[in-house]
C-alpha cells in the first residue's frame, strides 16, 4: 500500500463539476469531510485543516480559510456556505505550523474544482425527454452548464444527455443510442439570463407510459426517479416533463381519458416526496405522429391527451406547458434538432417568465382557445362558432387556411368551410349547417394536425391544441 503523503484528504465531498441546489437565501451548505495525516517534526497537537472557496477562472477569494472541526481519529468536518455562482475551486490544506500566521505554506490538501451553485432541474418522460433528435446541430458544451450522468458523475452537460454508458440506473437505460434533446439550450439561456451555473439531471425513458411514472400505479420509473435526484443531493427547482406519446397511441385502453388526473396525481406525489408542494413542473404539449395509418380513434386519444396538457397548466398551480406543433420532426414522431432547440427556448422562457419572474419574459404563455359561442350570421344567414382566446399578448395571426378546426354536435362531424381571425383574440369559424345540441370544437387535435396554425403576432408562440370545447 502506498504510504499517504502529508496534507489533508477528502473521504465524503461534490466530485468535481458538481451543481448544489441554491436554498431560498442564494447560499448552499458545502459540507466536506476528511482525514489527515502528518509525520515529522511538527507541532501535532495543534494540527488544523481549513478550507476556502476561490473563483476557478481567476483565482479570486470567495470565502476565506475557514478552520474545520477535528475529530478523533485524525478525521474532520468543515461546512461552508457557498453563494450562488460559479464555477468555483475549492481548496483544503493543513497546517501544522504556528509560525505561519499567514497561511502561505500549509500543507498540501484535497481539491474540488468547477463547482458551481445555483438551480438543478431533472428531467423525466419519454423518447422526446430523452433526446433523440438526428442531424448535426450547433448545441455546443458549456462550463456552468453541468449534469450528473447516469453513471453517478457530474460532468460539463453535452447531447446525448441520457447517455446510458455505465448507468447505475437500468430502469431507464436506453435500448438505443439517444441524441439532442432540448435541455442543454434551456440550461445554457437560463445560465445566461440569471447568472448562476445550471444542473441537468436525467431521468428518462423513451417509450415509457404515464403509468410508470405514475407511483399510484406502476411508478418505477418514479422510483428510478428519486433514486437519481438522491444522488444528486434531493434538492430541485423544478421538473422538465415531454411525455405522452405512448398514452396517445393506446385507443383498446382509457390511457388518454384518465391523462389529467394520473398526471395531477404523478406532480402531486412528486412535490410531496420532495418537500416543496409549489415545486414548479415545465411541459410540452405533443407534437405529431406522422406516416401512421391512423383513423378517428387514435386522432381522439391524441387531442385528449393535448387537451389534458393544456388543462394541467390551467388547474394545477406552478405547472406551465409550450407548444411544439409548429417543430420540426426527424422521423415519425421524434423532433429533430430544430425543433429541440425551439422548444428549449420556450421552456426557458416560461421558466424565465413564471417561475423566476424575470422582466421580459412575461409572454410566455402560448394562445388558448377559453371559450366558444354559436351565432347566426346576419348577413349571409349561416351559422358560425366564435372562438375566444386567452394568453394573447398582442394580435392573433394566420398565415394559411388550413384544415386547423373540427365541428361536431349529436348528429357528427359539421364541416367547418372556412374561418377567419376577426379581432386580437378572436376566430370566427363559419359552418355548413346549423348545430344541433351539444356542440364541440376542436382545434388541431389530430395525430398529424395542420402544421400552420394560429399565433399570437407579439410572441410568436402558436395556439396550443385542443379538444371538446363546448360551444355554447
Amino acid at each position: 500500500m502506498e504510504k499517504r503523503a502529508n496534507g489533508s484528504y477528502l473521504t465524503e465531498a461534490p466530485s468535481s463539476w458538481t451543481i448544489l441546489q441554491q436554498e431560498a437565501d442564494g447560499y448552499a451548505e458545502l459540507t466536506l469531510r476528511g482525514i489527515w495525516h502528518a509525520e515529522g517534526d511538527y507541532e501535532l497537537a495543534r494540527a488544523q485543516v481549513y478550507a476556502r472557496v476561490v473563483r476557478e477562472d481567476d483565482g479570486r477569494l470567495v470565502l476565506t480559510w475557514t478552520p474545520g472541526v477535528m475529530e478523533e481519529g485524525r478525521r474532520w468536518t468543515a461546512t461552508l456556505r457557498v453563494p450562488a455562482g460559479g464555477l468555483y475551486r475549492v481548496e483544503t490544506c493543513l497546517r501544522v505550523r504556528q509560525d505561519d500566521p499567514a497561511m502561505e505554506w500549509p500543507m498540501r490538501g484535497d481539491m474540488i474544482h468547477h463547482l458551481g451553485v445555483g438551480d438543478l432541474w431533472i428531467i423525466a418522460g419519454q423518447s422526446n425527454a430523452a433526446g433523440y433528435g438526428r442531424g448535426p446541430c450547433d448545441d455546443r458544451p458549456e462550463p456552468g452548464v453541468h449534469m450528473l450522468r447516469l453513471n453517478g458523475q457530474w460532468d460539463m452537460a453535452s447531447h446525448p444527455l441520457n447517455d446510458p454508458t455505465d448507468t447505475l440506473f437500468a430502469p431507464n437505460r436506453e435500448w438505443s443510442n439517444p441524441g439532442h434533446s432540448p435541455f442543454l439550450l434551456f440550461g445554457k439561456r437560463l445560465k445566461a439570463e440569471l447568472g448562476y451555473p445550471i444542473g441537468l439531471i436525467p431521468a428518462a425513458l423513451g417509450g415509457s407510459h404515464l403509468r410508470s411514472w405514475n407511483p399510484e400505479e406502476q411508478g418505477e420509473l418514479y422510483r428510478n426517479m428519486l433514486e437519481i435526484a438522491a444522488a444528486a443531493g434531493s434538492r430541485l427547482k423544478g421538473l422538465l416533463w415531454y411525455q405522452g406519446c405512448s398514452d396517445a397511441n393506446m385507443p383498446e385502453t382509457d390511457e388518454s381519458a384518465t391523462y389529467l388526473e394520473r398526471f395531477g396525481a404523478f406532480v402531486r406525489h412528486l412535490r410531496e416526496d420532495f418537500g416543496d408542494d409549489s415545486l414548479p413542473v415545465l411541459t410540452v404539449q405533443l407534437n405529431r405522429l406522422i406516416g401512421w395509418e391512423t383513423g378517428d380513434e387514435l386522432d381522439r386519444c391524441w387531442g385528449r391527451v393535448r387537451e389534458a396538457q393544456k388543462e394541467a397548466a390551467l388547474r394545477l398551480p406552478g405547472v406551465y406547458v409550450v407548444p411544439s406543433l409548429d417543430c420540426g420532426v426527424c422521423d415519425n414522431i421524434h423532433n429533430g434538432p430544430d425543433g429541440n432547440r425551439l422548444i428549449g427556448e420556450r421552456l426557458a422562457a416560461a421558466a424565465l417568465g413564471g417561475v423566476y419572474e424575470r422582466r421580459g419574459y412575461e409572454r410566455h404563455r402560448a394562445p388558448r382557445a377559453s371559450a366558444a359561442s354559436i351565432r347566426q350570421s346576419e348577413e349571409t344567414g349561416t351559422f358560425e362558432i366564435v372562438l375566444r382566446f386567452s394568453d394573447v399578448s398582442g394580435q392573433l395571426l394566420a398565415h394559411t387556411k388550413e384544415e386547423v378546426f373540427t365541428a361536431e354536435d349529436e348528429h357528427g362531424r359539421i364541416e367547418v368551410t372556412e374561418w377567419r381571425v376577426t379581432g386580437e383574440t378572436e376566430i370566427v369559424l363559419a359552418l355548413s349547417r346549423e348545430p344541433s345540441g351539444e356542440t364541440f370544437v376542436h382545434g388541431a387535435y389530430e395525430t398529424n394536425p395542420a402544421y400552420y396554425v394560429p399565433f399570437d403576432d407579439e410572441s410568436r408562440l402558436p395556439m396550443l391544441a385542443f379538444y371538446r370545447l363546448q360551444a355554447e
